[in-house]
């Protein structure tokens, strides 16, 4: 009898422990795989360029953004100089727009941007009666400036998207300036700060080398 017993609780162990073993399994399994992004490829009845035919001409290359410690500063002559987190400025009404980005050294991307205006910043800083221009800074250095009633009249946006997905790295991530009918170069990348001026006169990396001011693609 004893030794029925002795067999009867063995086997409850041995089964205890296999159950627990599976349990452990379960709960330790890895997590299923993040689907890769979709590209948005058409758009109103036509074909999008692909994110791809977006190519990097920076002046140090792709950067990198810590987006847990990113900022951007929007200052100059504003009331209230502001320094927004990614979330902040994601939180301002979404606009999508069909633009083409014309490099000047001929290629040229057909992409579907989504971002926010720049006007809904300037309403929150207060943006001065004086200032007339905008100078972008970008976190490799790269600067490059546009009148602000240029922004204005075109509805410029501040880009996190393209054909539907979050900018990649190459892109500008977090932020890039849509300069709509203006050459590559006045598309600053990285951007990380935003200065209202009235320096009509300033000229970015590009533009003290000799580049157009201007940058008009029918130019």
């Amino acid at each position: 009898m004893k030794k029925q017993i002795k067999v009867v609780l063995l086997v409850f162990t041995v089964l205890t422990i296999l159950l627990m073993a599976c349990g452990a399994c379960v709960n330790n399994s890895p997590s299923p795989s993040q689907l890769p992004y979709v590209e948005i490829q058409q758009y109103n009845g036509h074909d999008l360029s692909p994110i791809s035919d977006v190519q990097d001409v920076s002046i140090k290359g792709p950067q990198i953004v810590d987006i847990s410690t990113y900022k951007l500063t929007v200052n100059g002559l504003v009331d209230t100089p502001t320094d927004f987190t990614y979330d902040e400025v994601l939180a301002n009404t979404s606009y999508t727009k069909e633009v083409v980005l014309n490099c000047v050294e001929g290629w040229s991307a057909d992409i579907l941007w989504q971002g926010v205006l720049l006007s809904d910043l300037f309403d929150k800083v207060k943006v001065q009666p004086e200032a007339n221009t905008v100078i972008f800074y970008a976190v490799d250095g790269y600067t490059t400036s546009l009148p602000l009633q240029t922004i204005i009249d075109k509805k410029m946006i501040l880009a996190y998207k393209e054909n539907g997905v979050v900018l990649i790295q190459k892109d500008g991530y977090p932020f890039i300036l849509v300069a709509e009918d203006k050459l590559g170069y006045k598309w600053c990348k990285w951007i990380n700060r935003i200065e209202l001026s009235s320096d009509s006169s300033y000229r970015g990396y590009w533009e003290s080398n000799g580049y157009s001011n201007d940058a008009d693609v029918s130019n």
